[in-house]
C-alpha cells in the first residue's frame, strides 16, 4: 500500500489510489443512501450568517454544522428532518480501522460535496474534544487542489492533488495542522457516478472521533 508523508507537515498520511474503482463504487452507493435519509443542506458562518459554497450531511452518532447563531458545532440530529444521522457505513468503519489504528470508533463522518466552483478556507478541525485522535480523509470524484499548513494560520503551506479514490490521514502534530481546499480541477474521467453526479462533482467524507 503506497503511503507518502508530508514532509511539510509530519504525521500527514497520503495514500494515493486507495480505493479501487470497486471500492469507490460500494462507499458511492452507501453514500447515495445517507444522502436520501439525511438530504444536503447548506451550513452557514458564524457571525456573519455567509453560506457555505460546500454543501454537506453526516452519518454517524454525530453530525458537524454551523450556523450564524450558535456557530460551529456537533449535533446528534439532522438541523431540517430533526432525525439522527444514519450509521456510519461498516466499509468506511473498516478503513478507519487500517488507516488510523486507534483503539476508538469514528463518532462522525462528514459527508461534503463541491461543485466547481466551491472551495474551503483554511482551517483547523478543532471542535472536537479528543484532539488526540487522527482524522480520516476520503476523496471521490474531480480532483482538488488540497493546501496543508501548520499549527499557525499564517505558518507556510504547500499544495498537492487529491484524486478518486484517494485517502488522507492527519495524526499527531499535522492533526491540528491548518488545511483547505484551493479549487477543483477539471479532471477529465473522474466524474461521479450518477446519482451522486447529480449534486456535485467531488465528493469529500471526513471521519472523527469527537468525545
Amino acid at each position: 500500500m503506497l503511503c507518502n508523508e508530508i514532509l511539510s507537515c509530519p504525521g500527514a498520511f497520503h495514500y494515493p489510489g486507495f480505493l479501487k474503482p470497486s471500492a469507490q463504487r460500494e462507499v458511492s452507493a452507501h453514500i447515495i443512501k445517507i444522502i436520501q435519509q439525511a438530504p444536503l443542506f447548506v451550513s452557514y458562518m458564524p457571525r456573519t450568517g455567509v453560506p457555505m459554497s460546500v454543501r454537506m450531511t453526516n452519518c454517524g452518532p454525530l453530525g458537524w454544522m454551523s450556523d450564524k447563531k450558535e456557530g460551529y458545532r456537533y449535533v446528534s440530529a439532522h438541523p431540517e428532518t430533526l432525525l439522527p444521522w444514519p450509521a456510519i457505513p461498516s466499509p468506511l468503519l473498516e478503513i478507519w480501522n487500517e488507516l488510523t489504528q486507534y483503539q476508538k470508533p469514528p463518532e462522525a463522518c462528514l459527508v461534503n460535496v463541491y461543485n466547481f466552483e466551491a472551495k474551503m478556507a483554511l482551517h483547523q478541525d478543532r471542535d472536537e474534544i479528543d484532539l488526540a485522535a487522527p482524522i480520516l480523509s476520503l476523496s471521490l470524484g474531480y480532483d482538488c487542489r488540497f493546501r496543508l499548513g501548520g499549527q499557525k494560520r499564517n505558518d507556510p503551506s504547500a499544495t498537492f492533488v487529491l484524486s478518486s479514490g484517494d485517502a488522507l490521514v492527519l495524526k499527531g502534530s499535522a492533526r491540528r495542522c491548518f488545511h483547505g481546499v484551493d479549487r477543483i480541477l477539471p479532471t477529465i474521467g473522474a466524474e461521479l457516478a450518477p446519482p451522486l453526479a447529480d449534486f456535485g462533482v467531488r465528493l469529500n467524507l471526513t471521519l472523527r472521533r469527537v468525545t
